[in-house]
């Protein structure tokens, strides 16, 4: 793909984005995507073969996005730190300034779009959503589970556990936020779960 079919796509996928976070996928059309990007329908269908290419191609796009950057996060944190507790509060921290950033916040999660209209999408692109939120929820395995080795807990818990504790935290925040128009909702729920692991693994604030 030359440069410029590069930036035509990444605007379509984007501006895809931002409407499907609005309306859903099955309230978003094509002409809808067309008037929102100002690209022509042949280069829409030059990138895409027809709306459900466009929402495969979209969820992938967003997941890919999705995990680098809390890859990019975690990484960021396991380099300043030796302790995986201390590692794992600088990534709760930093994931939360991402959360309430005032020039982009989020607007809803993806994830929970297509699960709502999964009628829509084919078993496959179904499968890759949830292996896409198991992908993110074992990335949270590892880390607590290494919290769990050097800190053992004050109460019975798994790393698993934590891990979809977590993941269903911030699910259930960006829920929130979308419906009490509050951007702020996600981050505050992200520090409730900080100050949860606090209690939890007193030793390791100590």
């Amino acid at each position: 793909m030359t440069p410029k079919g590069a930036l035509a796509k990444e605007k379509i996928l984007t501006g895809a984005k931002a409407l499907v976070m609005r309306k859903g996928f099955a309230g978003t059309s094509v002409d809808d995507i067309l008037a929102e990007t100002g690209v022509s329908k042949g280069a829409f269908f030059h990138h895409f073969k027809s709306k459900a290419d466009l929402a495969n191609q979209l969820m992938r796009w967003y997941a890919d996005g999705d995990i680098r950057m809390f890859r990019t996060i975690l990484a960021r944190a396991e380099a300043a730190h030796d302790d995986p507790m201390d590692q794992l509060m600088q990534f709760l921290t930093d994931f939360e300034v991402y959360l309430s950033d005032p020039e982009n916040p989020p607007k809803g999660c993806m994830y929970a779009l297509y699960t709502y209209e999964d009628d829509h999408f084919e078993n496959d692109l179904k499968g890759f959503v949830a292996e896409t939120l198991q992908s993110w929820t074992a990335m949270y395995i590892r880390k607590f589970q290494e919290v769990i080795d050097r800190h053992p807990p004050v109460r019975p818990v798994t790393a698993k556990r934590l891990a979809e504790m977590f993941v269903a935290v911030i699910e259930g925040g960006l829920i929130l936020q979308r419906a009490y128009r509050n951007p702020g909702m996600t981050a505050r729920q992200s520090e409730q779960f900080r100050d949860y692991l606090e209690l939890l693994f007193p030793r390791a604030i100590a």
